[in-house]
């Protein structure tokens, strides 16, 4: 699963970025999780640093492989964050959508042709990390559109 393996490659740093975007009041998406691991009553977890419960929830994810879960945080990260970047790749590439939600993902597919100008032109506008991250999930969404696999591939150097 792309989502796993991207999981994987990236840096504690990158990933304490992603659950810092996705914290809310002070409490990161995981946390329940983490404080559970600590033994910690889950207000409690708040007296960790956000920077080592990020860790331990990173730890977390890769001990369970869970790849829905890392299906389900990059996708908010995304839709919370670059919102622009998702509704921009489902324009250029002809994917019907209502503000970034597809109704039928199996019958709305992206134009394989479109795909390379529409990567490079969200490139030049959100950076490559995120631009790659949105790829994995397209991996996952359309596994039948091969041109998305092999572009996430090339790009997060995934073997």
């Amino acid at each position: 699963m792309a989502v796993l393996e991207h999981f994987r490659l990236l840096s504690e740093q990158r990933f304490l970025e992603i659950y810092e975007a996705l914290s809310q009041q002070g409490y990161g998406p995981l946390d329940g999780e983490v404080a559970k691991l600590l033994k910690f009553r889950p207000q409690a977890i708040k007296k960790v640093p956000l920077a080592k419960r990020a860790k331990l929830a990173k730890n977390w994810i890769e001990q369970k492989h869970n790849a829905e879960l890392c299906y389900e945080l990059f996708g908010t990260y995304l839709v919370r964050t670059k919102k622009e970047l998702v509704t921009g790749f489902l324009d250029a590439t002809g994917v019907p959508h209502e503000d970034g939600m597809i109704e039928d993902i199996g019958r709305a597919q992206p134009d394989p042709a479109k795909i390379q100008a529409a990567v490079k032109e969200l490139e030049d506008k959100f950076g490559a990390d995120d631009v790659t991250l949105y790829l994995a999930l397209c991996t996952e969404q359309w596994p039948g559109v091969q041109e998305l696999a092999a572009l996430w591939k090339q790009r997060s150097g995934a073997v």
